[in-house]
Formats: structure tokens, sequence, C-alpha cells
């Protein structure tokens, strides 16, 4: 069994040095590349190694350093490349140990619940030997238990932005004592429409804290976001050259609209191993539905995540997934954003994805951590352009599999086993109305989706149809069905295709005596050379392509501008043509004396080239935005826009204020955060004026926990008119007098009651 990268070998001992030897290590020794060389804590690198971290990886070598140095780091990173580890040490040597007193010093945002909880399990693992505690704040739990988790002044908290804000909100919190904050997954954080969210977030924490941000993509909403909540932050971009590990196979399958979901069966059933797992992504939350609906009937067990889900049955659903007990997930992008399955195998793309960029994300999710993994990709003919588009992003040839070339990624699936799961497929429509009815559902989600699926280029659009898609043959994956069933079924489809008729119509079906049949007589007799001439083109061209495809192509290397300087001593460069001027406007330049300072300095290009972090430049180069998966995010990401003169482009008209509240910094947040939760989980804990001193500490989180509110004010008036268990001596006297008269009255009913009978 190897080694995995990264992670040390279960049967070798590890030799932890004593912290009297630390101490005496140089702090600053860059000399080797493990996290010994780092210059972190005992405690800390206990933990490091108990968990099984060996060698960091690239973008943990690149980014630790950088934030023990205290900067603001944007890190972009390949998913499966060790992002949590990279602020989690910093975090755990920045805040050594245990301070009950001080508050939450740590904050931690997290998209969704099943990467928060993630997270969290990352800290106790990591940081078990620090002493440090931490809190989770999701939403869907109780949040009487959220009130008591941060009365306890834990160190680190962890937290969706939404819940984390209401109870900022219900509790008047202060983040004075934040002092590191990480946004995990930030790209994920925007595209669900957390922006006003994390802006009051960002307004409530301190001036003087440090910022890290990760993210897999860097849409323009953050790289905005960045420039404004962060102080001259670094850009990190590693792994970007090869975008897709080694380890990770590509398989493209071309199939038709109405035979897409067979070939997905096809998949399952026939050709992947059924103990292998299997994430399926869909376009929208409505084929996630489909899918799941059909693959229950087949007896492929699976589960499903989409955004809308319940937030308890999506953690249901993974945690199935995740033990093992269902071998298929189907997904859609913005549910399967930093979900982290270790043991991930093959990932399908039912909907092929718009942006290259997100394809990476899809099957980034398997091969991972030195992993092998395999990733099937369904290509309907509308999606061709994008096809063509990731593989030039990708910088990869697109080979197509054909008669004559053996070898290929992209290929289709044999008729015969189509045909098999096509069948199978009507039957079960006939039998069951719920599936026909979410068919049609599905159909019109997917045409939704299309509105709102960005265009492919121009150029793609162009090659694709120049491309032999038409010709593609059986995929490699299929072979052994190649041989037996589908060679004769081929060869009599491509005769049929290729066959063209000698004569016309007219000449085919009429009588040879007829008015029409002696005109195209006469007309073809009278254009024979024509005709022949073109006949010969044609098949002049075809020899030439099959030359060109067969001819090996070499590629030699490229020779560098030393080399050529050292070749040749004198190099001649074409002139700038003439016509490159025509229609530019002829100004006349101003004469520059001694005198005269330009606005833009002359050598301006060449400094910000030489800028070793100008973030704003490498920022500006990523951009990334992801289509939802239910119709209301559609239509937010297609709603009314109006013309930006500065930004010189459409943008979104901000929504009416209605139903918000607009907070001390000035955002609009909806009304709903503020609900009077923790004044009524106050009264019912018991927790009033005389155990609040510790919580409004200069130091902590500053808790108002003032009578702002009707009810407040009144219990408060109970409780000091509230008697005392322990009686004065004229209380005592006053209630013997009391209780001496009421016998009285009693003595006197009773005689009147026996005088009467």
């Amino acid at each position: 069994m190897g080694t995995v990268p990264g992670f040390a070998n279960p049967d070798q001992t590890v030799e932890i040095n004593d912290p009297t030897e630390e101490k005496v290590r140089k702090k600053g020794s860059k000399k080797g590349g493990g996290f010994q060389c780092m210059g972190l804590s005992f405690n800390v690198l206990k933990g490091i190694t108990k968990r099984g971290y060996q060698q960091p990886t690239p973008i943990q070598r690149k980014t630790i350093p950088l934030v023990l140095e205290g900067r603001d780091v944007v890190a972009m990173a390949r998913t499966g490349s060790g992002k949590t580890a990279c602020f989690l040490i910093p975090m755990f040597e920045k805040l050594k140990a245990r301070s009950a007193k001080a508050g939450a010093r740590a904050l931690i945002l997290s998209p969704t619940r099943e990467l928060a909880l993630q997270t969290l399990k990352f800290i106790k693992e990591l940081g078990r030997f620090t002493g440090l505690k931490s809190a989770v704040i999701l939403g869907g739990d109780s949040m009487d238990d959220q009130f008591s988790a941060i009365h306890g002044n834990p160190d680190i908290i962890v937290a969706t932005p939404g819940r984390f804000l209401h109870v900022c909100m219900e509790m008047e919190l202060k983040l004075n004592s934040v002092e590191y904050v990480v946004f995990d997954e930030a790209d994920r954080l925007f595209e669900m429409g957390l922006g006003e969210q994390l802006t009051e977030i960002v307004n409530r924490l301190p001036d003087a804290r440090q910022t890290v941000l990760f993210s897999a993509t860097l849409p323009k909403v953050l790289v905005e976001f960045a420039k404004a909540g962060l102080n001259d932050p670094v850009l990190l971009r590693l792994d970007v050259e090869s975008k897709i590990p080694e380890e990770l196979q590509l398989w493209f399958i071309t199939v038709r609209p109405e035979e897409r979901l067979a070939a997905l069966l096809v998949l399952l059933k026939t050709h992947i191993d059924c103990e292998q797992q299997t994430v399926v992504f869909a376009a929208t939350k409505h084929h996630v539905e489909y899918i799941h609906m059909i693959l229950d009937r087949v007896g492929v067990s699976n589960t499903f995540i989409y955004s809308d889900l319940d937030p308890s049955a999506r953690k249901i659903n993974a945690a199935k997934f995740s033990t093992g007990k269902v071998k298929v997930l189907v997904v859609t992008d913005v549910a399967a954003r930093g979900i982290d399955i270790p043991q991930l195998d093959n990932v399908i793309n039912y909907n092929f994805p718009a942006k290259s960029k997100l394809f990476v994300h899809r099957v980034g999710r398997c091969a991972r951590a030195g992993r092998s993994g395999i990733a099937y990709s369904l290509v309907a003919p509308d999606e061709y352009p994008y096809l063509l588009d990731l593989h030039l992003f990708l910088g990869r040839p697109l080979a197509i599999k054909t008669r004559t070339e053996a070898d290929g990624t992209v290929g289709k699936v044999p008729q015969a086993l189509l045909e098999e799961q096509h069948g199978a497929l009507l039957t079960l429509h006939e039998n069951n109305i719920d599936l026909v009815s979410m068919k049609k559902v599905t159909e019109n989600a997917y045409l939704q989706y299309v509105r709102s699926r960005p265009a492919a280029s121009s150029d793609s659009n162009r090659r694709v149809k120049e491309l032999p898609f038409v010709n593609c043959g059986i995929h490699p994956i299929f072979g052994e069905y190649e041989e037996f069933v589908e060679e004769a079924r081929e060869s009599l489809l491509e005769k049929m295709k290729s066959y063209r008729p000698q004569g016309t119509i007219f000449e085919i079906c009429g009588k040879n005596k007829s008015q029409e049949y002696q005109i195209m007589k006469q007309k073809r007799s009278f254009h024979k050379e024509k005709i022949t001439s073109f006949h010969q083109n044609q098949e002049q061209k075809e020899n030439e392509k099959q030359l060109l495809s067969h001819k090996d192509e070499t590629t030699l290397p490229k020779s560098s501008s030393q080399d050529i300087d050292d070749a040749f001593g004198r190099v001649i460069t074409p002139k700038k043509r003439k016509f490159e001027t025509l229609y530019k406007k002829n100004k006349k330049q101003k004469t520059k004396d001694e005198n005269f300072i330009p606005y833009l300095p002359a050598d301006r290009h060449t400094e910000e080239g030489l800028a070793v972090n100008n973030f704003h430049n490498e920022a500006s180069k990523v951009a990334l935005d992801i289509t939802g998966d239910s119709t209301e995010m559609m239509r937010k990401s297609v709603q009314l826009k109006k013309w930006d003169r500065k930004k010189k482009k459409m943008v979104a008209v901000p929504d009416k204020k209605s139903g918000k509240i607009k907070t001390e910094s000035g955002v609009w947040i909806p009304a709903t955060y503020k609900s009077n939760r923790y004044v009524q989980w106050k009264e019912k804990s018991k927790i009033g004026q005389n155990n609040s001193d510790d919580e409004n500490d200069e130091t902590g989180p500053k808790l108002h926990t003032e009578a702002n509110t009707h009810w407040a004010r009144h219990n408060k008036k109970l409780q000091v008119k509230q008697k005392s268990e322990l009686k004065t001596t004229d209380q005592i006297l006053k209630a013997r007098k009391i209780a001496e008269k009421k016998k009285n009255r009693q003595r006197k009913k009773g005689k009147k009651v026996k005088r009467n009978k």
C-alpha cells in the first residue's frame, strides 16, 4: 500500500521534540519544507503530528508564513489542497491558550452547515492540545443553546453568516475582542446572497483585526469586498497552471437530450462499480428530485442535496453518503460547494457546466490527496461549444473517437445499452403518473436554466461545426461492446449518411417521357463538365484531410529570446503599418517643458508590471459566477438592471427596503433578525443584572442587558416588588389577626345554619 502525500505512514513512529528543544531551534529557519520549520509552538505542532500531517501542501507552505506575519491574505487554490489547515494552524498559534474572560477572539464564517461542522471537527482534532474552547452557530439549531454557548465565552466561533448576524442582533453583541476573522469559501458566501449580512458583521468587527479569505474562485463582488474590508491584502494563486490533478481521468460522452437519463443509468448500472462512491451534478433542484425518483425505482441506492432543502434533511443525507450507506449523491452546484468527501471515486456531470472554472470545481471533488478518480460528462449537441471552451481553457487537444481514430476522450454510448435503459424508463413513466409530471417540471426548469446560462464564445460556436461530432464512435470505455454489436450497425449507418443519389427527385420519381424528366436530362448534359469538376474537387479535399489527419505531429521546443540574440547579430521586425493609425483621432501632442508635471508618470506601466502585491490587477483576471439551482435564484441573476456610467456596464437595481431594518452601520437587513428571543431566554434561564459583569467586560464581547422593551421593564418591577420569604414580627401579627377574623366568620355562619334547621 503506497503512502498518501501529506500524511504520515501509520506503521512508522513519529518523534515529537521536547518544548525545550523547540525553543533552541531558530524560528526564522526556512531551509526545510516541513511544519517544524515554520516556528510553531509545541502544542500546535503536537496536534498537527497526531492528526497525521507530515508535509505541508503547496498552499499551506505559502499561506501559513504570510498569515503568521499578520498579513491579510486572499488565497485561491484547487479544491482538496488543504485550505482548512491554512487558516486553522496560524489561528492556534495566534490565540495560544484559553482565555475565559476575553470572549471570542477568532471568527470563522462558512457558507453551509456541513462545511461549518467539518471545520469544527478539524478544530477539535488539530487544536486538542491547545485547550481552546470553540462554539458553532448554525441555522436550524436551537437559539437558546447558542445564547448559552456565547455566554460561555468561547475562544473560537464557527458560524454561518445568517444565523450569526441574527444572534448578534438579538444579543446586541459587540465583537470588540475578535482579532482573527476567516471567510471560508468566500465566493460561495456571496453567491448565496449574503452580502448584506457579511457587510454588517464586518462593520461590527474591530479595525485592528486580521482577515484571511479563502476561495476556489474569485467573482468581481468578492474583489470589491476584499478591497474595502481587507488591509493591503496579498493574493495567492497556486495550482492554477495544472488546474486538474494528473490522477483524474476525464471522459466525455455525447448524448441526445432525450437519451441523457438513459446514458446516466448505463454508467451507474453497467459501467461504474456499485461499491464506488459517485456524485452526480445536475442543473436545477428539479433535476435532482427527478433523478432521485428514477434511481430509487431502478434499484440504485442514492440520496440528494440542493439549496432549498431543509437543514436537518441536508445533514442526514450528507451523513448517509459520507458514511457509505448510499453510494450515489445527486447535487447541484450551489449545494456541493465546500463538501469534503475524501473517498470519492467518480463524478458525473449530468448537465455540462457552462463555465470552465465551474467544471474544474466540480471534478475537483474527487482525486483529492493523491487518490485517483474519473470524471464522466454527458454532453448534448447544444453543449458542444462549452466542451470546446473547456479544452481551450485546460490547454488540451479535443480528441474525438471516430472510426479512423482509435483513441479519444469523446465518444458515445453503444446504442444497444441505450435502448435497453431507455425502454425501461418508458415503462416506468407509463406506470407512474408522478414521474410524467415531474419530467414536465424538469423540462420547464431546463428552459429557465438555459435562459440564465451564459453563452459560449463565438469562436467555439463557429469551430464546433467543423468538428466531426456526427461521426463520433463508441467511447473507449465501452470497447468490449464495439466488436460484437456495434460494428455492423455503425458501418450501415455511415453508409446511409454518406449515400447521395445520382439523380434528382424529378429523375427518380418521374417517368422517362415526362416533361420534368426531359428538362432535368437536358440540364444535366449542359452542365456535365461543371458537375464532374465539382466531384473531383470534393474528392481531392477529402484526400487532403485524410493526409493531414494521419500526419505525425511533432512538437519542437521553442527558442527563447536569448537563443535568438546569440544566433543572429541583427533582427529585423516588421514596421508599424499605416492602416493601424487610420481610424485614430489626430490629437495634437502637448509639448513637454521642464515645468510640466504629467498626471500619470511615464513609467507607470513598468511600475505596475513590477509590482509584487498589486491585488487589484491580479484579482481582476479571475471571475466566476454560478447559476442558481432554483427559480428564485435564476430570477435574481436576470432581474431588472440599469446602466452604470462609471462601471460602463449593466448593474442590478437594488430591491425595495420593505420588510427591512437599518442597522447602526447603515446596512439594511431583514426585520426578522430582531425578535427579542434573547430577552425571553434570559428570563427563562434566570440570567439578570447580577451575572452580567463578566459579559460587559471591556475586553470581551459587550452585551447590553438593560431593559429596553415593555415586558422587560414590567418583569423588572415585579422582581423589585417580590415578597421576601423572611417575615417581620408586624407581618406575623397581622397575619394572625386576619386568620382569627376568618375563624370568627366561619363560626357565625355555622350557628345561623343550626338555627334555621
